[in-house]
């Protein structure tokens, strides 16, 4: 639900150096007042920062990384960062509770996160030049979140290491690969020649727009495209490769989007249906052969999110757009 959008990152850094500044100052009067006291019960973690000793049956977590599979592991955090001006995604709808804000996910709120009295602080790699003053506060560990971030197996994974959880992460990557499985034998069904096999003939496309940055495509590398990659699922001929996504496609470029069913991702916003709808009014728009066959398909966030719970709900859509709609 958190995971966009390289451009941010320049305004990342500079909030981060921001909240530095103003973090080291209160640091030195507040924070180290409060030092977190040992933890007795806990085990060593190894992580971007170095190790920390993470307790056995943390009840007080606080995550700041915006990952939603701390929720499919069975942890409940007691708060956690948001991204300003993206609602929360329909499918983490009755997955997840709403829980207390501790700022905006380039900006955490460092004194409500100490009054909070977390046992334990999961960030991203993105805000490893604070971990000083979070360790100060509590047990934290960084996880490695760079950007392109890392296939989404490997985050859930290092995330259940860290909260002991390695054998529900498991069963949740193996019940995974059993849909991936049922949807390829769904999708090869009464082929007779492998011509009528639409795993490996069909193109699947998927992009998005919005008024920030123009028209998206997404890569083999992006969670949704590994997704179609692990399915055998066949690829237009500009979003084959190992990339993540391209922005900024032109509208005179429109073409690159085209394929045999067109996955069109949005944000979920009021600001991206008008976007949408003012590209559905270009006359190459209605040139796409996608779109006279009439194989588009409006998605939501979830294409664009690397939780299981997102990995799940796009298997969802392939099922009920690519099997169930004849």
């Amino acid at each position: 639900m958190r995971y966009f959008c390289h451009h941010r990152y320049t305004k990342l850094l500079l909030g981060i150096v921001t909240l530095i500044l103003v973090v080291s100052c209160y640091s030195r009067s507040s924070i180290q007042t409060f030092q977190q006291q040992p933890v007795k019960d806990c085990r060593i973690v190894q992580h971007v920062m170095g190790s920390t000793c993470v307790p056995r049956n943390p009840q007080r977590v606080v995550t700041l990384d915006g990952s939603a599979n701390i929720w499919a592991l069975g942890i409940h955090p007691i708060a956690s960062t948001y991204v300003v001006g993206f609602p929360i995604p329909k499918y983490l709808q009755g997955k997840v509770d709403i829980v207390e804000s501790v700022g905006a996910y380039n900006n955490p709120n460092i004194e409500k996160i100490l009054r909070l009295k977390p046992d334990l602080i999961i960030s991203g790699s993105e805000l490893k030049g604070i971990y000083k003053q979070l360790s100060y506060i509590a047990p934290t560990v960084v996880l490695n979140t760079p950007f392109p971030r890392p296939p989404w197996q490997d985050m859930l994974k290092e995330l259940a290491t860290v909260l002991g959880k390695e054998k529900e992460g498991q069963q949740l990557i193996d019940q995974y690969w059993q849909r991936v499985k049922k949807l390829q034998q769904a999708l090869v069904v009464g082929a007779a020649t492998p011509k009528e096999n639409r795993r490996k003939t069909m193109e699947v496309s998927i992009a998005n727009t919005s008024s920030e940055y123009g028209i998206w495509s997404y890569g083999e590398k992006h969670f949704s495209g590994s997704v179609l990659k692990d399915i055998g699922l066949q690829r237009p001929k500009s979003q084959r490769g190992d990339f993540f996504y391209i922005d900024n496609i032109s509208k005179e470029k429109i073409s690159d989007i085209d394929g045999d069913v067109l996955f069109f991702v949005s944000w979920e916003r009021e600001d991206d249906k008008e976007t949408l709808e003012k590209l559905k009014q270009n006359p190459l728009w209605s040139q796409l052969e996608v779109v006279q066959k009439n194989k588009v398909y409006l998605v939501g966030a979830h294409w664009h999110s690397s939780d299981i719970f997102a990995i799940n709900a796009i298997l969802d859509d392939l099922e009920k757009y690519l099997v169930n709609d004849k």
